[in-house]
């Protein structure tokens, strides 16, 4: 039975969605393609409502589409929403200027649209989003010096890397995760940890890429974790993408701790996102530290970079997270910074420390603007 909620939601989405896409399709004929005498009006419409709905069209009719034809479609569309969302954010902005000037009278411009100025804006949002594109591909290692005011068994240093948010699925492909691997190797880690958000897309279309055998190439020490993330839920696969990790030797803790060699604790928290999709509340912070010696240093990962508070009164002296993207298209950024107390970067309250990464793939459109992706790189030292 369907829900009458979810569908006013996806009556108004599509209104939304539609109405933005035809505004822009709008604008773009009347400046600049109504100009150019061999494409037909209802040629240029086909073409502009086909990218422009390629994106739900894959997602609608996965189960009857060839797999090449949905990840291409989906390609398209995730592109497409770049484009979409500054094309929507340019052109807004200059009608918005336009309106002002005609109440005001500030400056003599025609009414028509000029199709030279059309084409300066079509080839701006093509560079935007170009350099998005190369920007996203071309991840970046950020390194941090920490340290951690306890004793750490025989320990005096700890090298840790950090990965976030890659996002495995149709559009982040095995060749990105090979980079991956190869560049955190050449780091030489102690451990490798990854905060949430490893897959995008089902399980199975990564299976077939057979990513097992990349993250079975990392080396580090105390070897590789993982937590689960906000994606592994939407996606309905968050146990068997558990299993997956595990079979390819990166351990999920999923609401549970672990010491390592007698000198530190790892707890890894179950994504918040979980009880909407299974019904278990995950523990809190509390519960999980009960028998945990407060004496060792204790790193805790945590997707998602909310409620400090509660790391902070639990004593734990490092959290790591992801999941904000540094906003990934400015400027989105300006919001994430008011979401969470630290949206990107490094975070001291106290004893407590939190390093929040930008992440390492990218969600929906596959560009970055105004952050970089990242390998997070940790030298923590003991005293």
């Amino acid at each position: 039975m369907f829900n009458p909620f979810f569908i006013l939601i996806g009556i108004v989405f599509f209104l939304v969605y539609g109405g933005i896409n035809y505004y822009i399709g709008l604008r773009g004929w009347q400046a600049l393609f109504s100009y150019i005498p061999f494409i037909p009006f209802k040629a240029y419409w086909f073409v502009f409502a086909l990218i422009s709905l390629s994106y739900l069209i894959a997602r609608f009719l996965q189960k009857f589409l060839p797999q090449g034809l949905y990840e291409g479609l989906n390609l398209i569309g995730a592109y497409w929403m770049a484009f979409m969302f500054y094309f929507l954010l340019i052109i807004a902005a200059i009608d918005l200027l336009r309106l002002v000037n005609h109440i005001f009278h500030l400056i003599p411009l025609k009414e028509s649209l000029n199709p030279a100025f059309g084409l300066a804006i079509f080839v701006l949002v093509l560079g935007i989003v170009g350099f998005g594109a190369w920007n996203a591909r071309n991840p970046r290692i950020n390194h941090y010096d920490i340290t951690i005011a306890k004793q750490a068994g025989s320990l005096k240093q700890l090298h840790v890397v950090m990965v976030s948010d890659i996002h495995l699925g149709t559009i982040i492909h095995n060749s990105y995760l090979t980079k991956m691997v190869g560049m955190i190797n050449q780091l030489h880690p102690d451990l490798v940890l990854f905060a949430g958000d490893v897959f995008d897309e089902n399980v199975e279309a990564v299976n077939k890429q057979e990513m097992t055998e990349a993250f079975e190439k990392l080396k580090a020490q105390y070897g590789a974790f993982a937590v689960l993330g906000n994606h592994e839920y939407i996606g309905g696969n968050a146990e068997e993408a558990a299993k997956y990790l595990d079979a390819a030797g990166v351990r999920v803790l999923k609401d549970s701790s672990q010491e390592i060699d007698g000198s530190f604790y790892l707890v890894g928290r179950d994504d918040r996102s979980g009880s909407r999709y299974n019904g278990v509340q995950r523990k809190s912070l509390q519960t999980l530290l009960q028998g945990v010696n407060h004496s060792l240093p204790i790193i805790v990962m945590d997707h998602q970079p909310l409620q400090l508070e509660e790391p902070v009164q639990q004593g734990v002296d490092l959290q790591l997270s992801g999941h904000t993207h540094a906003g990934q298209l400015f400027p989105i950024r300006l919001i994430t910074r008011r979401i969470f107390e630290d949206d990107w970067g490094y975070l001291k309250k106290g004893n407590f420390q939190l390093i929040v990464s930008s992440g390492y793939g990218t969600w929906g459109p596959p560009i970055r603007l105004g952050n970089t992706p990242e390998i997070v790189d940790i030298t923590i030292k003991f005293k």
